[in-house]
């Protein structure tokens, strides 16, 4: 409760001080709605798309990008091959190694005359509109901030005074090309999501997908791209780059650039698996039917009980479907009481549920766990199998993983996937907790592939016991239970009666947390 009085108390001051009037926006009349092309003719990802459809109508073709270099190649592939647009949208474009090789291969299109449309949401953009500005200044781009921050005033201040607005945001991650193949998932642009941070790497999931399903990731853009929340850069930053102050920023850059061409990081992206078989044309699709499944962006205008906006209203027949067997990825898992009732009636109905979250010690946003180690007893009550990673895995399971299909990681677990009867599978950036499922804004793709959803539920099968603790609910005094952890430590199997790898303050800090009203916020 302290914590809240000290909150209500700031704001308070805040209001006296005045500087609420100061959080405002430029109008927005800058903005004009621009939409993806239809046609731009015959592109070499037509050509190769149309090789390979015959027979197969209305379906898209499928490729699970879950090594991170390779999931980094991809994208610069397609755009390098892009001929007409390059639509993205990102949560987060970090200013590091990944990221400025994402924004040079942005540019290098545009030098080709390819359109380029780039949406990023602002939560991580601060500090960082100089940037933005002269990328935007190129004839053939244009930069798009969604739901700004005021620049007047400092973000700290504006979280609270703008609590229910500032605090929604666009979790959306695509990337578009030519309209006819498109990337979805979990990654943001940042080294940590793509193998290029010693310290911290996650262990995440994209597809990628060429044919109707990039349609309709177009279409999803688009309206993200024409609403009122998406601002023009230029029509944000006060002070825009005179040209000779643009060049040298530009040449700073170049100059970074050309030095991570010559990197080890560059050399093992050359190298990828991925990287190998482009230069061989042998990429081999799975097909099949897809729908993309996305919020839409007028939800973050509405009241949080209004559902009419949700990506889960469009995922819920896919989930009540489930005849036999349900695989969950979530690295932030809040179910809260709806969501176990939901797990309770599948489990009523003999399908068996398993979930893979972050283990205390490998999530990165402790709030979360205390959202979610509330649910914990419950669930094992209810019979779902319980697994959190474990973040202290060797070289050779590391490995084991990017070779076995759900993933790569040194650290944590970023990934947001499904797998349905071991025939469907939904891909995209929604975690299963309250923030994203109300508050935020997010897109995935639920497709119909019995191949990848048996070589997905075949690889959890064979690596989850290395790769994660099992957890269990034994027998306690008053019918609480106590659970415990069953999983690899330096190699031995051993149980554990305590979160693995965590101390006593880390452990009290978690359940101080989870004593606050937070829950829908997390």
């Amino acid at each position: 409760m302290k914590t809240l009085k000290f909150i209500c108390r700031l704001a308070i001051a805040i209001c006296a001080t005045g500087l609420v009037a100061c959080v405002s926006l430029p109008p927005n009349t800058d903005r004009t709605e621009s939409y993806a092309y239809e046609d731009i003719g015959e592109t070499r990802l037509s050509r190769l798309f149309d090789s390979r459809s015959a027979g197969k109508t209305g379906e898209s073709a499928f490729y699970l990008l879950d090594d991170a270099l390779d999931a980094f190649v991809a994208r610069v592939h397609l755009a390098r091959i892009a001929e007409g647009s390059i639509d993205t949208q990102y949560y987060m474009i970090h200013d590091d190694v990944v990221g400025s090789l994402f924004i040079d291969s942005l540019y290098q299109a545009a030098e080709r005359g390819v359109r380029i449309r780039l949406l990023v949401d602002d939560m991580d953009q601060e500090g960082r509109d100089t940037g933005a500005a002269i990328l935007d200044s190129h004839p053939n781009v244009e930069v798009r901030i969604f739901n700004p921050f005021s620049r007047d005033t400092v973000r700290a201040i504006q979280f609270i005074t703008g609590f229910g607005k500032q605090t929604r945001r666009a979790h959306n991650k695509s990337f578009t090309v030519d309209n006819q193949a498109t990337i979805l998932g979990g990654r943001n642009i940042g080294d940590e999501y793509f193998n290029a941070d010693p310290e911290l790497a996650f262990m995440d999931l994209d597809v990628l997908s060429v044919g109707p399903v990039a349609h309709a990731v177009s279409s999803s853009f688009d309206l993200y791209w024409n609403n009122a929340l998406s601002y023009p850069i230029s029509s944000l930053v006060k002070n825009i780059p005179t040209g000779e102050d643009s060049a040298q920023r530009k040449a700073e850059f170049d100059e970074f650039v050309a030095q991570q061409y010559e990197s080890q990081y560059v050399q093992h992206v050359r190298d990828s698996d991925l990287a190998q078989l482009i230069g061989k044309d042998g990429v081999k699709f799975s097909w099949g039917p897809g729908e993309v499944v996305a919020d839409d962006p007028r939800k973050l205008t509405q009241d949080t009980s209004n559902t009419e906006y949700r990506l889960t209203e469009q995922l819920r027949p896919y989930m009540e479907g489930v005849e036999n067997e349900l695989i969950i990825f979530s690295p932030y898992f809040v179910p809260g009481k709806a969501g176990v009732a939901f797990l309770k009636t599948l489990r009523e109905k003999d399908v068996r549920v398993r979930i893979l979250t972050n283990s205390l010690s490998s999530t990165d946003v402790s709030a979360v766990h205390a959202g979610y180690s509330r649910y914990r007893r419950e669930l094992l009550r209810i019979g779902v199998e319980l697994y959190e990673l474990n973040k202290n895995l060797s070289a050779e399971q590391r490995k084991a993983m990017e070779e076995g299909g759900i993933g790569s990681s040194k650290a944590s677990l970023h990934a947001k996937s499904f797998i349905l009867d071991r025939n469907k599978v939904f891909i995209g950036s929604l975690n299963l907790d309250p923030r994203s499922i109300i508050q935020n804004t997010e897109i995935g793709v639920v497709f119909d592939s019995t191949e990848l959803a048996e070589h997905m539920a075949d690889s959890f099968d064979r690596k989850i016991d290395e790769v994660a603790f099992r957890l269990e609910l034994l027998d306690g005094d008053q019918g609480r239970g106590r659970i415990v952890w069953h999983g690899l430590i330096d190699g031995e199997q051993q149980t554990i009666y305590v979160d693995p790898y965590t101390g006593f303050w880390k452990r009290f800090g978690v359940g101080f947390m989870g004593m606050f009203p937070i829950e829908s916020q997390i």
